[in-house]
């Protein structure tokens, strides 16, 4: 009897996992099964979210990441986040060309997801994909967004960690920050910090997460303090002290408490977009049965012979 896919993954299978994640990147139902049965042996990777702004160096930086986790002999599984392709709605695969190096690494698992067209940076299919990381016995997982700004916060529910990667040279640019990413952020690496103004970086950055916590008033102040770090990916410089700091982070989630806390927000926010999916199905496949379809509902509410609400409210009485 051939074994199924799951069962092919939690024997590290590699094939199995990229078909896996081929399934779960397009849609298919098949992968359900699959998932279901795989979800009881999950929950023991680490999940470390790498996100911040285009060319900020990311994806030289998780290269580095891996190269020194594997020193450590621990196994490590990447997802690159990478941007849709306008033609094929494929990821465009720029992260997996820079990490050359690792290819051929059996304990490295690499592989590259499309955005489709989410706003937070991160697909529906990174949350599933991270599991099948999880489940072939990988004992890092670094999830690194595609680098759209702010926007990028969906990335705080799911990853155990957060690492916001930020250079010298932003000016003005980095007050932005402010608007979301000090919330979301457990560490920041100031990579490129052998360019003039890396120190200004770390004092401005220093100053927005103190009058973040003077914001909130004594009582709602993080235990845990934000760390700042300096490094130079390209020369691998810094790499040691930033995993150190990202390993610090995740012994206190463990020891306090908050590790259940962040897998309790991953599992809420997973619910709540595979319901809102599956009642998306049901209420078009409602409208189908009855004859309605989606453009041509689109074109009655275009020409005010109904509005939106209405529609919605039939599609929903289920």
């Amino acid at each position: 009897m051939t074994a199924s896919l799951a069962e092919r993954v939690l024997q590290g299978d590699v094939r199995a996992a990229a078909r896996l994640m081929r399934l779960i990147d397009d849609a298919q139902p098949s992968a359900e099964a699959e998932l279901k049965a795989l979800f009881p042996h999950t929950g023991r990777a680490q999940l470390v979210g790498i996100t911040g702004n285009p060319g900020a160096g990311k994806s030289t930086l998780v290269d580095r990441l891996v190269a020194h986790l594997r020193k450590l002999g621990k196994t490590v599984g990447v997802l690159a986040v990478d941007p849709s392709s306008p033609f094929t709605g494929g990821a465009i695969l720029g992260d997996r060309i820079r990490m050359q190096d690792h290819a051929l690494d059996p304990g490295v698992f690499i592989r590259s997801l499309a955005t489709r067209g989410q706003l937070g940076g991160l697909s529906r299919a990174t949350s599933d994909c991270a599991r099948v990381l999880d489940a072939m016995g990988k004992d890092v997982v670094l999830i690194e967004t595609v680098g759209v700004g702010q926007d990028e916060i969906e990335v705080c529910r799911l990853a155990h960690t957060t690492c916001v990667v930020v250079v010298p040279g932003l000016g003005d640019d980095i007050q932005a920050i402010k608007a979301g990413i000090l919330e979301v952020a457990d560490l920041f690496a100031v990579n490129k910090s052998d360019r003039e103004g890396a120190d200004r970086t770390v004092r401005d950055l220093r100053s927005m997460l103190e009058l973040n916590h003077a914001m909130l008033g004594a009582d709602d102040q993080a235990p845990y303090e934000t760390q700042i770090l300096k490094c130079v990916a390209s020369r691998d410089e810094g790499i040691i002290e930033l995993w150190n700091s990202i390993a610090a982070h995740y012994q206190y989630l463990k020891t306090s408490g908050e590790l259940l806390e962040r897998e309790k927000l991953r599992a809420r926010t997973e619910l709540i977009e595979i319901l809102r999916e599956r009642l998306m199905r049901v209420a078009l496949a409602k409208l189908g049965k009855q004859g309605a379809q989606l453009d041509d509902l689109a074109l009655r509410i275009a020409r005010r012979e109904t509005d939106p609400y209405t529609i919605a409210d039939e599609a929903a009485r289920l």
